[in-house]
């Protein structure tokens, strides 16, 4: 049935804004004129994410859809990689099936980096073989991010064969190239490498663009870079995404990538530049079946009720009306999980420390707050009948990790700036292997923590004086097949508990689940020991 709408549309192309009528049917626009006729809302194509790890919101992709569609996402670019590090290509097909149950256009790359380094556990692990056969597949769009740059660098034979993969499919590969400059930055990009979120500077976004590769700025709810890379919009629109890379449920409550445009707005970006951006780059950049609101595009678009506040009335997709009037118009799906868990409880004994001999000072991971990134920081320890022990007074606390896949010893060291004053907080979603991590003030606390999350085979949870709050995450140890409202209210009192421990930080758990993303320097922690992403090696204590 054919179906007519009077707005004033925002024309990216056109550079203009003027009334207008929209006619559609069949999921697609049939024709787009001027009109006399009053217009009382904005009309525009719909914001995309471009990058974006679904599971990092703790939703299904079908839970994820119910949040996005109501601040105008139409589609995404999403990376599988979190799901397949537990579950390998089964967890792949997990999301592509579930996915294509909900009407929010959801784009799936093949994982490149399963697991993402030799120096860490994970579930499973996807060959040259294994991606090629992905990327046959017309459901999958991209190679995702190409997070083993030192791979990239040395000619790796697999990680060669996976870019070779993408060239010979005709698909765009994803890059994660933090801090690379100069020559290292070239030799990357020209190696085929076609994007890059992890510029924490301009001058850095600048180096890359210099040599051909597309920039996104990332605003999510650990990584933040939307303030040191907005400039970059007034002079390279054609170049640019917005993404968010990793969202958690109760932070996608309140926002996408509709953020990420208010805020420039609010700078006083163009706001066709804006748009282009936020609408158009990455439906043209991973040549994605999206709209853009021309005469015989598909029907997604999203209908506003002014520009100065850009609150989204309405998200249409292929004609559908996903959300209006304050609701999503779709409902939650049930799925059955999927998981991949081995391991035995543990004891207090299993956390102590007892180097011999005791050093003068330790290596310490120094967290930063809405960065990825981390410093390392030497301190004399704290020491007790030989066992090195958290010192709160210096803020000083433990760090484990506990490999879910296997019954191997614990991997232990030191961490600052969670500011716990007491007890413990843990998680299964740690980046990108996803054992068990944890951060405590005590052994027994952290024991406690650990073995609560082996017993419901994942999950994230707070103990505080013997109390313990958890939300199970019954898909892979890092999503669950809730609603996404009860995930995310069970969230928020997650992270409220974790800042009433003492936490400074914004976002807790998110945090600590990069703690263990070894790919990201500077020291980072696995299953297997304390990890120097810097040099690419192992370190001890000190």
């Amino acid at each position: 049935m054919e179906k007519v709408v009077y707005h004033h549309l925002i024309d990216i192309y056109q550079r203009k804004v003027y009334p207008a009528e929209i006619c559609y049917a069949g999921g697609r626009i049939i024709s787009i004129t001027t009109t006399d006729k009053p217009c009382k809302n904005f009309i525009l194509p719909g914001f995309v994410d471009a990058h974006v790890h679904i599971e990092s919101s703790m939703l299904i992709p079908s839970e994820f859809a119910r949040l996005a569609v109501r601040h105008g996402t139409v589609a995404t670019v999403s990376d599988p990689h979190e799901i397949a590090n537990v579950c390998g290509v089964k967890g792949v097909e997990f999301m592509l099936k579930n996915a294509a149950k909900t009407p929010l256009k959801i784009h799936f790359g093949a994982p490149s980096c399963v697991p993402a380094t030799n120096f860490e556990t994970s579930g499973a692990t996807l060959e040259v073989q294994d991606v090629k056969n992905l990327l046959e597949r017309n459901d999958i769009y991209y190679l995702s991010e190409m997070m083993n740059y030192p791979g990239v660098l040395q000619k790796d034979k697999d990680i060669i064969g996976k870019i070779a993969a993408a060239k010979k499919a005709g698909k765009p590969v994803d890059g994660h190239a933090p801090s690379l400059r100069g020559d290292t930055a070239r030799i990357y990009i020209e190696a085929g490498i076609s994007t890059d979120h992890e510029c924490l500077c301009k001058d850095e976004a600048l180096d890359k663009l210099l040599y051909g590769m597309k920039i996104l700025i990332r605003e999510g709810s650990a990584a933040k870079n939307f303030e040191a890379l907005a400039e970059l919009i007034h002079d390279y629109e054609d170049e640019l995404m917005f993404c968010s890379d990793d969202k958690h449920p109760d932070d996608l409550e309140l926002h996408h990538i509709n953020n990420h445009v208010k805020r420039a707005l609010a700078l006083g970006m163009d706001i066709f530049k804006v748009l282009k951006i936020a609408c158009v780059n990455p439906v043209k950049h991973y040549k994605l079946p999206v709209g853009l609101l021309r005469p015989g595009d598909p029907a997604d678009f999203i209908v506003i009720d002014n520009i100065a506040d850009f609150n989204i009335l309405k998200t249409v997709i292929d004609g559908q009306e996903v959300f209006s009037k304050g609701i999503t118009k779709f409902k939650s799906i049930k799925e059955k999980p999927i998981n991949n868990f081995n391991c035995e409880p543990k004891t207090e004994l299993d956390f102590e420390i007892f180097p011999s001999p005791i050093p003068e000072k330790i290596r310490i991971i120094e967290a930063l707050d809405g960065q990825l990134i981390t410093k390392t920081t030497w301190l004399q320890p704290k020491v007790r009948d030989g066992n090195l022990v958290t010192d709160i007074n210096q803020d000083i606390l433990k760090i484990v990790v506990v490999n879910r896949y296997a019954n191997e010893p614990v991997s232990k060291a030191f961490i600052r700036n969670f500011g716990l004053r007491h007890g413990a907080i843990a998680s299964t979603v740690a980046h990108d292997s996803h054992n068990i991590i944890c951060v405590g003030v005590d052994d027994k606390s952290i024991c406690t923590a650990v073995n609560t999350l082996i017993e419901a085979k994942g999950g994230i949870v707070v103990v505080a004086d013997g109390e313990v709050n958890l939300l199970p995450l019954n898909v892979a140890g890092i999503m669950s097949t809730e609603n996404a409202e009860f995930v995310a209210k069970r969230y928020s009192q997650l992270d409220r508990a974790a800042k009433n421990l003492g936490c400074k930080l914004s976002a807790p758990f998110m945090t600590l689940s990069f703690m263990a993303l070894l790919v990201i320097p500077q020291l980072k922690i696995s299953d297997k020991g304390l990890f120097d992403g810097e040099e690419f090696r192992f370190v001890g204590l000190n």
